[in-house]
């Protein structure tokens, strides 16, 4: 009797040592990983977190993901997309925020939809009524297959850039801007009355955005008399002479810029005032 229950106890032991191994969880390849994306823009950034599914010899749109109908924009919960300023959306204005990003796949065009509901699991219980922008675009053709499901934000500029959705042979792309002057206009005027003020950064942004060139003079000169050894803010105050007409105050100064720039061995820098030198001579 005794033996018998210490085999059902032993047994017991087993079955259950077996039990939670299978019980386990494996770390398995996720079939749409999930893919986390950040990119400054402006003054700011743009935020993504989508699921990227695989093409995996399917056909996928017309098909997989049908024509005409709201589509999550990849696998999984809806794709997020935050931004951290007001920008504008191929034209729309969309205030600072976390949005979802679904679309309406077509043969000839796609609806691109930014919708204020982030909560939802996929296209499930999708209402229009929380749209805060949609807008059509025409999608392109991709010369390659592009076999998990990509979001790209591209040419990237101060003002703008693009997002391009990429699945299969297609291709969707839409701009974003941001009106950053009156931004860094602000961030400059409550800058210049702090104990440090940004003379460089000040200077170059008037004279790069074609704002009073006389006030960015004045900054230059004030930046370079703490960084005497700075080329680099020579070779911008040099810029700023020849286009005030003081060609040969340009002269002198890219002159100055170049033999620091050389010590350096900085190519770029020794080819602007070389370039600099030659225009303002010839404008003498």
């Amino acid at each position: 009797m005794r033996k018998t229950f210490n085999y059902l106890v032993l047994a017991a032991f087993i079955f259950g040592g077996t039990f939670n191994s299978s019980a386990q969880t494996l770390t398995v390849p996720a079939p749409s990983p999930t893919a986390k994306f950040s990119q400054k823009f402006g003054t700011s950034s743009i935020d993504l977190v989508y699921s990227r599914p695989a093409v995996k010899g399917r056909t996928i749109f017309g098909d997989l993901v049908p024509y005409g109908e709201v589509w999550r924009t990849g696998a999984n919960s809806s794709t997020k997309l935050t931004f951290g300023a007001d920008v504008k959306v191929q034209g729309n204005n969309v205030p600072a925020g976390k949005y979802a990003l679904y679309t309406i796949p077509g043969k000839e065009e796609w609806v691109i939809i930014i919708s204020k509901d982030t909560t939802l699991w996929g296209a499930s219980g999708y209402k229009s009524d929380n749209e805060l922008i949609r807008f059509k675009v025409a999608p392109m053709k991709v010369s390659h297959t592009v076999e998990s499901f990509t979001i790209d934000i591209n040419n990237i500029k101060p003002t703008s850039c693009d997002i391009t959705l990429y699945w299969d042979k297609t291709g969707v792309t839409f701009g974003v801007t941001q009106d950053i002057d009156p931004i860094i206009m602000k961030q400059i005027d409550e800058a210049m009355k702090s104990d440090k003020p940004p003379y460089w950064q000040a200077a170059n942004y008037y004279f790069e955005n074609g704002k009073d060139i006389n006030q960015a003079y004045a900054w230059v000169n004030k930046a370079i008399e703490t960084r005497p050894e700075a080329y680099w803010m020579m070779t911008t105050k040099a810029k700023m002479e020849m286009k005030m007409g003081k060609n040969a105050d340009a002269v002198t100064t890219a002159t100055q810029a170049l033999e620091l720039a050389k010590k350096e061995n900085d190519n770029s820098y020794i080819q602007q005032n070389e370039k600099t030198i030659a225009e303002a001579k010839a404008k003498k």
